[in-house]
């Protein structure tokens, strides 16, 4: 693996344990520890661990930095609480997304905003870009922070034996800073990327080896990227890079929630959100499920029955759960019908597949 990519502080942890490693946004990162399907499979019906200590971290602060993270994300700010964290974006004049991230206000005019790995210098290059009419100073923070995520039925119950706090009524996106987990100083969110209960601990540098192995040693199953790839995708959660990107809205791409053009503070991108809340977007973000043998990739085109190209995947797989094979895609607004039958140009042919929900979970 190359010496140039960026490492995690559990890097040589996952060499020593024989864990398969690849690139992943500029970093070395565990793809699988046995295989995905076992990993995947802790995750839906126990517990599973993840490193998402490659996960950027960007500090906001000063007398103007509420009334920045307003003007720089979508969602709306007035709903932030000093124990409750927001999904947002991060949005072009255009309504583009730039990134997708979550935003905490860890104090009174402070704020840290947890962006994408490979996008974190180009967030942070444009942050600071958007900041000259603010008193705010903005901080690349990543160097100071790790990142675990305890994901699955059985994750509150090992996270609540070992930490200080009760967090039996936490929600999603409810967080408490200062918490003793293994007696270690971190901050805990019920938040995550897999469709199930679980939580995000964010933990100084240096102990993230500790708590690993600590969690591994309660039976917790190591797990990599292929079964957060594959967990996101049957809870229909969107990747940035594929079914985000700049060139496509929140409206587009299912995520309106994050999204309040009509507020009265403005935002980047506000209007042309606006116009598509008013009036619609052009496209829409589909769920998808193979009829035909195939599974659907990012970029394969989709067509309707009479061969019109209507859009194209922007991430797939095959579920391990269910067997089959899903997706997510944007087409054309006018063609969305639930369980309307298109075809997906796999290679050389054309694959017949039906537009289904988003979410493909099942227990």
């Amino acid at each position: 693996m190359s010496n140039e990519l960026k490492q995690t502080p559990l890097y040589q942890t996952f060499v020593d344990s024989g864990a398969k490693i690849v690139e992943f946004g500029g970093w070395a990162m565990p793809v699988q520890f046995s295989s995905i399907k076992e990993e995947h499979n802790a995750v839906r019906h126990s517990v599973g661990l993840f490193d998402v200590s490659h996960m950027g971290e960007i500090l906001i602060k000063g007398s103007d930095s509420k009334q920045f993270v307003q003007y720089l994300l979508s969602n709306d700010m007035d709903t932030l609480t000093s124990s409750k964290a927001l999904y947002t974006a991060l949005c072009n004049e255009n309504g583009g997304i730039i990134d997708d991230l979550i935003i905490y206000q860890l104090a009174d005019q402070t704020y840290l905003l947890v962006v994408n790995a490979g996008n974190t210098d180009k967030d942070f290059d444009w942050i600071n870009a958007q900041a000259t009419e603010f008193d705010v100073y903005v901080e690349n923070v990543s160097s100071e922070y790790s990142q675990l995520a305890v994901q699955g039925p059985k994750a509150r119950e090992i996270v609540q034996a070992n930490t200080n706090v009760d967090i039996s009524e936490m929600k999603p996106f409810e967080f408490k800073q200062n918490v003793e987990f293994f007696e270690k100083s971190v901050i805990l969110s019920q938040s995550g990327y897999t469709g199930e209960d679980g939580f995000e601990i964010y933990c100084k540098a240096e102990d993230a080896k500790y708590l690993w192995d600590k969690l591994i040693g309660l039976d917790v199953v190591p797990c990599g990227l292929g079964a957060r790839d594959t967990l996101r995708l049957e809870a229909g959660l969107p990747l940035h890079g594929q079914d985000l990107s700049e060139t496509i809205s929140p409206y587009e791409a299912g995520i309106a929630f994050a999204a309040k053009p009509l507020i009265e503070a403005d935002f980047i991108g506000k209007s042309v959100l606006k116009d598509q809340k008013e009036n619609g977007s052009e496209r829409r973000a589909i769920g998808l499920e193979m009829i035909d043998k195939g599974i659907p990739r990012t970029g394969y085109v989709i067509f309707d029955l009479d061969d019109n190209e209507i859009g194209e995947v922007t991430s797939g797989t095959q579920s391990p759960s269910s067997g089959k094979s899903i997706g997510l895609g944007l087409i054309k607004r006018e063609q969305f019908e639930m369980g309307k039958e298109i075809q997906i140009q796999v290679r050389k042919r054309k694959v017949k597949a039906k537009i289904v929900k988003k979410n493909h979970i099942t227990k």
